[in-house]
């Protein structure tokens, strides 16, 4: 049982290593529920595919993405004019810095539903939705955990996104971690809604130390390119 282990552990290392090599890459965006995975995909394809384009809607109702969406055909281009337009807006800390290393980088990106190691109706009627619409949330989000799990089969990397205002001890991104370096899949942790007064990105770095922490706003875009740029460093 061992010994099918290993192999499987081996091959699917090797299918990832294949696949970093053909060209494009999938990335999942991954995170509990209401960390900012959506609006991160959002912001994504509008700066290297198309402004008006959504991925996904992104509301305070926590697991409002219930299904994975992949968006193929994603070039992450640190030399974007769009790029750049979007940082002159942002004070001199978020500015863009002389790019590193290769440019581009193509890829596929994966929003998937928010992982949860529970899942009570009862969260969704605290946002006003009727038992019986509560109770089908809750069992459409359920199977979301499950497919973001089966998700991690065919990922090649993963963006994980945290709540740099919550406590990062918890079970859930505990239990995400572990499962992820199970897997040998490269990671990067985006600490998000830096543009927070409570915001603590650093509680977060020393939590998993063992990972590239970078803190951002996915919703003002802050610190964006540092988040690109270690994409582009790790993924390719």
């Amino acid at each position: 049982m061992k010994s099918k282990r290993r192999w499987k552990s081996i091959l699917t290392l090797l299918r990832r290593a294949l696949s970093f090599r053909k060209g494009t890459t999938k990335i999942g965006i991954y995170g509990p529920p209401n960390a900012g995975k959506t609006t991160l995909t959002n912001r994504i394809i509008h700066t290297f595919v198309d402004e008006n384009e959504d991925v996904g809607t992104a509301t305070e109702v926590p697991h409002e993405t219930r299904r994975a969406v992949r968006r193929a055909g994603v070039t992450i281009d640190l030399k974007a004019k769009s790029l750049e337009d979007q940082n002159s807006d942002l004070n001199s800390e978020s500015e863009v810095k002389p790019k590193r290393g290769k440019a581009k980088l193509k890829l596929d990106v994966v929003d998937t539903p928010g992982l949860a190691t529970k899942i009570d109706f009862h969260e969704f009627m605290a946002y006003g939705l009727e038992e019986d619409e509560a109770k089908r949330r809750a069992k459409e989000a359920t199977e979301g955990v499950i497919e973001a799990i089966k998700w991690l089969d065919d990922i090649d990397g993963i963006v994980l996104l945290m709540d740099s205002t919550e406590d990062p001890y918890t079970q859930t991104n505990i239990v995400i971690i572990g499962n992820m370096e199970a897997r040998g899949i490269p990671i990067i942790i985006a600490a998000n809604k830096v543009d927070l007064v409570d915001a603590s990105p650093q509680r977060i770095a020393n939590a998993f130390p063992q990972h590239s922490v970078i803190p951002i706003s996915a919703l003002k875009g802050e610190n964006m390119v540092d988040l690109y740029e270690e994409m582009a460093r790790r993924f390719r």
